[in-house]
């Protein structure tokens, strides 16, 4: 009998595995899918942790709304107070500039930078007394006081007035019967924004007088139906009013929409020779500071040049 013969099957002999195939062979069956047992303590991390979180739900528009109407507001209230805010005409004193029911938007802004009116500028100021004691105010309901309040109606309460402006502080202003409102000795020529067949001042002469510091002297364009400054010389300040009273500058008629338009200064406001007397003011301090300096530096000089000497 032969040593060593074969069984005779021709299957090939197993052989046993290495450990680190068989852990590849049932990591393979893991990722598959299959249903290899996992070893106690494994955690590949796609155990089921509860209910996953899907995308949040966008806030509802009518929970929204409050917010952007209270936001909407503000900004309504900050730009009365600080940028713009709209006026209704009341009466006829500005046609045809403005007619009555117009609405005009005023710049607040630039009076917060210590801007002053200047002249031919149309402005609205407060009462500064005694300019509308007869003038009736209407009693507005609770939403026009509400609209007012943040400046998306013209207030209907406050006694504000409209005017333009024809001198400023340290001028000079005068009209005598037919002729023309002169500042400073020159003549303004009116004729592209006082209304149609109205004179000067026919109706109510006056100066010449000076502007005070901090005034300004106010004149309506309809000049045969204004009560402007001319109407109130007997008041404190001769008629005039103080800057700290002036809301701020009209700059557009915003209402109605046919009438669109800006308000620019008359080109007769910008005459030479008009702003002699405001120059005179500007150059008197510098022309006082040089003289005063001459003597100064001619004594100075003096000392250094006789120390010199004496050296």
């Amino acid at each position: 009998m032969a040593v060593g013969a074969r069984s005779g099957r021709d299957e090939p002999e197993d052989r046993p595995e290495s450990p680190a195939a068989a852990a590849d062979e049932v990591r393979d069956a893991e990722y598959a899918g299959g249903t290899a047992d996992r070893a106690p303590g494994f955690d590949d991390g796609t155990a089921d942790s509860g209910e996953s979180e899907g995308p949040k739900k966008p806030r509802s528009f009518w929970k929204e709304l409050p917010l952007l109407v209270g936001i909407a507001l503000l900004l309504a209230l900050l730009i009365k107070t600080f940028l713009v805010q709209a006026f209704s005409i009341p009466s006829d004193s500005m046609q045809d500039t403005l007619q009555r029911g117009d609405r005009v938007l005023v710049d607040k802004l630039t009076p917060w930078f210590g801007s002053e009116p200047e002249r031919g500028e149309v402005v609205v100021f407060h009462d500064p007394g005694g300019w509308l004691d007869d003038t009736t105010v209407s009693d507005p309901n609770v939403v026009q006081k509400f609209l007012s309040f943040i400046g998306l109606m013209p207030s209907a309460e406050e006694k504000d007035l409209i005017k333009r402006v024809i001198a400023v502080g340290g001028d000079t202003v005068e009209c005598k019967k037919n002729g023309p409102v002169q500042v400073n000795g020159k003549a303004l020529d009116e004729k592209s924004y006082i209304f149609p067949g109205d004179t000067p001042c026919n109706d109510e002469p006056f100066g010449p007088l000076k502007v005070p510091d901090g005034r300004i002297w106010v004149m309506g364009d309809h000049r045969q139906n204004s009560l402007d400054s001319r109407y109130h010389q007997e008041l404190d300040g001769g008629g005039t009013v103080s800057v700290d009273e002036v809301v701020g500058r009209a700059i557009v008629v915003a209402w109605p929409v046919n009438r669109w338009s800006t308000l620019p200064v008359p080109g007769t406001f910008d005459q030479s020779g008009l702003n002699v007397a405001s120059a005179a003011m500007t150059v008197a301090p510098g022309a006082l500071g040089l003289a005063g300096a001459v003597p100064l530096v001619l004594w100075r000089r003096r000392k250094l040049t006789g120390g010199r000497t004496a050296g």
